[in-house]
């Protein structure tokens, strides 16, 4: 696992200061403690920082060819890269070294970008080819791995792993894109098609940047895609024996490496689904870990003591007090843009936990996504059974004004929290989904912005993106088009960018197995009651798994990592959110309803109502403002 740099000047070859490639990676040394490369030629320059895996004492990057017609920098880990080092040589590839990132280099050299459905691995990386004047810049199908990138205004276009990266270059302008906010406070991350700092973009999760220079500066294009049209006849037994043997293979070639691999272990059914073929494939204990809660109620090491017990594996846990934001700083460094995941901080403490012992560990990230598991998966595969007996006709108005009336009980029992029920059965469906992803509400959104705020949005409404992408989806039903939209909007925004930057701030490298391609591509192709079935998501992947797991581990509602920000904004955090509302940047901003935002926090202090997601979301956005501008 590495951290990436690089600067291609667009219309002349000019000359590249190595001083500025090597702030650009020192910015992000934690992604790579183990070493550092700089390399230059006329109008083009990488760096690299390293953190080795596999070939620990070769594979120095960036790489150029033995020619130099071909220079690579290189972010990840390629899995098959054995299989592919060996059909190159079968067609005359010599290799220098014994690791992947020369794998990838002669494999673009043969194929091109053909080399990219070839790969099965996390990756982004950035190729100079000297013949053509081109840069080419790659990243993988689901964006385990990040890449931004920037025009710069003396002509050039400069890119890195993290945005701390972008930011060390003395000429990017750092100016906020009041659009990124409003996509922030809807889901309380940045989306992979934005950027909080205007200019600076993402290159998408399965796309490709091909740069030429002196012409003009075209589009990424799409290389992959996942297809939710078709659908699989195969017999249930079949499914679930075709599926295991793909978890097998998957976790397999994950476990590949030169150093210590381990595992997190929540007890839940997918890192518990990871263990268990880990421990099939070792020959030793497996190397797991968790983090529990001084709070019972937020508390899941007894599950997975139980699958550590299980399976003999060597177990850690550790104990996390309920009140440990002391972190807050130290997360806002690691992800630059805001970020309101609160789970990022269990994240990063079981990050820790892993890297006393291991340099690589295997999550169970991924399988909600792929085989239907999340809560509001089922919501919305029921909703849109209602919406297919009534029409929109009737439909809206009636349930329209009981979601009006409805009162908000937040308290109550979950059979009687109906009202925002009530607010999707009166919209599409895919309005309704792309409110249930979110945090904040559209209309809780606008009541806290200003009227000049309101109008420099220029009618940019976060949940839009989730509309389209759902209306366009290659999908048969409309739970298709959740997921769809799932994998290409959620994971990389929030789940995969929380796994990144928490694991790379400890110089940890996090390996996905229920993420491997061939995995997605065969949950999209299953019925829909072989992902849900009687109110259970994941219904193959549990099914497979029986007799592996205990019925109880697998059939437990699911828990997540849970932090009590709501308390602590009423407790030790009460202060900084008033101080948020009051006088700090976000405060002082002019964007927002000064006296709206001193109620909000006041209603919540009070009981009146919880607005501790909120508060946390202005919050993280306030630590962000005053790291970035």
């Amino acid at each position: 696992m590495c951290g990436i740099a690089g600067i291609f000047h667009l219309e002349t070859a000019k000359p590249v200061d190595p001083a500025r490639l090597t702030a650009m990676t020192d910015a992000m040394i934690h992604r790579g403690p183990d070493g550092s490369g700089v390399w230059t030629a006329p109008g083009v320059g990488f760096g690299h920082r390293r953190l080795s895996i596999i070939d620990l004492e070769g594979s120095p990057q960036p790489m150029p060819t033995a020619d130099e017609a071909f220079t690579i920098v290189f972010n990840g880990e390629i899995y098959n890269y054995a299989d592919l080092r060996a059909e190159l040589q079968a067609r005359g590839h010599v290799f220098r070294t014994a690791g992947d990132t020369e794998v990838i280099l002669n494999g673009y050299r043969e194929w091109g970008a053909g080399v990219l459905p070839r790969l099965n691995g996390m990756f982004a990386f950035a190729i100079h080819d000297a013949r053509n004047q081109t840069l080419f810049m790659a990243r993988d199908r689901l964006g385990v791995k990040p890449l931004f990138h920037a025009r710069l205004p003396d002509g050039s276009l400069i890119f890195a792993s993290e945005l701390k990266g972008l930011l060390a270059h003395p000429a990017l302008r750092r100016e906020p894109d009041l659009t990124a906010i409003e996509d922030y406070l809807a889901f309380g991350y940045v989306p992979d098609d934005a950027c909080l700092v205007a200019g600076v973009q993402k290159l998408a999760a399965g796309h490709v940047l091909t740069i030429t220079r002196g012409k003009p500066m075209p589009q990424p294009q799409c290389w992959w895609d996942v297809d939710f049209s078709g659908r699989s006849n195969a017999r249930e037994g079949d499914l679930k024996e075709e599926l295991r043997a793909l978890l097998h293979d998957a976790v397999r070639l994950r476990m590949v490496s030169d150093v210590p691999v381990g595992a997190f272990l929540s007890g839940g059914v997918d890192s518990s689904t990871v263990v268990a073929m880990m421990a099939e494939l070792s020959r030793s204990p497996v190397q797991t870990c968790s983090i529990g809660f001084d709070v019972a109620a937020l508390d899941e090491t007894a599950y997975a003591d139980r699958i550590a017990e299980r399976f003999a594996t060597d177990h850690r846990k550790r104990m996390v007090a309920a009140d440990d934001f002391a972190a807050l700083d130290v997360l806002a460094h690691a992800f630059d843009e805001p970020f309101a995941d609160a789970s990022a901080l269990p994240t990063w403490r079981v990050c820790q936990l892993a890297r006393e012992t291991v340099t690589v560990a295997l999550s169970g990230d991924g399988a909600d996504e792929a085989f239907a598991g999340y809560r509001r998966h089922k919501f919305q595969h029921a909703e849109e059974q209602v919406r297919g007996l009534l029409p929109a006709s009737l439909r809206n108005p009636v349930f329209g004004a009981l979601g009006r009336f409805y009162p908000k009980a937040d308290w109550a029992p979950q059979m009687f929290r109906a009202k925002s029920t009530f607010i999707n059965l009166a919209r599409s469906g895919a309005e309704a989904y792309a409110r249930s992803v979110g945090v904040t509400p559209p209309e809780m959104r606008a009541g806290l912005y200003s009227e000049g705020f309101r109008r420099q949005l220029g009618g940019h409404r976060a949940e839009d993106r989730f509309i389209r992408l759902m209306d366009a989806a290659p999908a048969r039903d409309p739970l298709d088009r959740a997921q769809y939209a799932d994998l290409k909007i959620w994971l990389p925004g929030d789940i995969l960018t929380k796994v990144d930057r928490t694991s790379m701030a400890v110089s940890l490298e996090a390996r996905e197995p229920l993420l491997d391609y061939r995995l997605i591509e065969f949950a999209a192709r299953l019925p829909l009651s072989m992902r849900l079935r009687g109110g259970q998501g994941k219904w193959l992947l549990k099914k497979t798994m029986e007799g592996h797991l205990p019925d109880d581990i697998l059939y437990r509602p699911k828990m997540g990592f849970v932090t009590p920000i709501s308390q602590w904004f009423r407790g030790a955090l009460a202060q900084s959110a008033t101080d948020m509302a009051t006088r700090s940047r976000v405060a002082q901003s002019g964007w927002f309803d000064s006296p709206r935002l001193e109620k909000l926090v006041a209603d919540h202090q009070t009981g009146v109502s919880d607005h501790g997601r909120l508060i946390w979301q202005m919050v993280m956005l306030d630590k962000a403002l005053d790291r970035l501008f």
